[in-house]
């Protein structure tokens, strides 16, 4: 299924400067998570946060922060435990998902939120683990539920659906 731009809300979970040094590629995951969330800006898709423990694991990265309309604090691995469904802007029904750790909250809020009645798709270039397994394991676990796979390119893509969409040549400098 294609996404569109009036249903698509995207989360970013627990890009934290006490989290991202311990994933693998972390540097990489979060530039990802914000070449999306500047994406999803741009075209004026939502973005929310979210921050595990955030006295033990600090803040989201302050690029990501500074993306976010909120930013939903938690200490379920699920953030939709925690308040997450209920920040999400009524009328969006698909969760562009991405952020750590992508077997434990990723995984988890994902599948709050698949039971939750929304579609989830999962970006998976920037969503990362500590363990490459992790990563593999919670993608293929959360598609066998529903939710899709895609990476930043193809949900930006599908957003503008044309190179005629008024903001593509925006859209484009932050794709290459």
């Amino acid at each position: 299924m294609l996404h569109s731009l009036s249903e698509s809300i995207v989360v970013l979970i627990d890009l934290q400067t006490g989290l991202v040094p311990a994933i693998r590629d972390g540097e990489s995951i979060v530039a990802q998570a914000v070449r999306l969330g500047r994406i999803a800006r741009d075209l004026d898709v939502p973005v929310i946060g979210t921050e595990q423990n955030p006295g033990a694991l600090g803040e989201n990265a302050k690029e990501i922060k500074d993306l976010c309309s909120i930013t939903v604090a938690k200490h379920h691995f699920d953030a939709t435990a925690d308040g997450l469904f209920e920040a999400l802007p009524r009328g969006r029904t698909r969760a562009i998902v991405a952020g750590c750790e992508a077997h434990v909250c990723v995984l988890q809020t994902a599948v709050g939120l698949l039971q939750r009645g929304l579609s989830v798709t999962l970006v998976t270039d920037a969503m990362g683990s500590r363990k490459v397994v992790d990563k593999e394991v919670a993608i293929s676990r959360l598609n066998n539920a529903g939710a899709e796979v895609a990476t930043v390119e193809m949900v930006a893509f599908e957003w503008l659906r044309s190179s005629r969409h008024p903001r593509f040549r925006d859209i484009l400098q932050l794709i290459k």
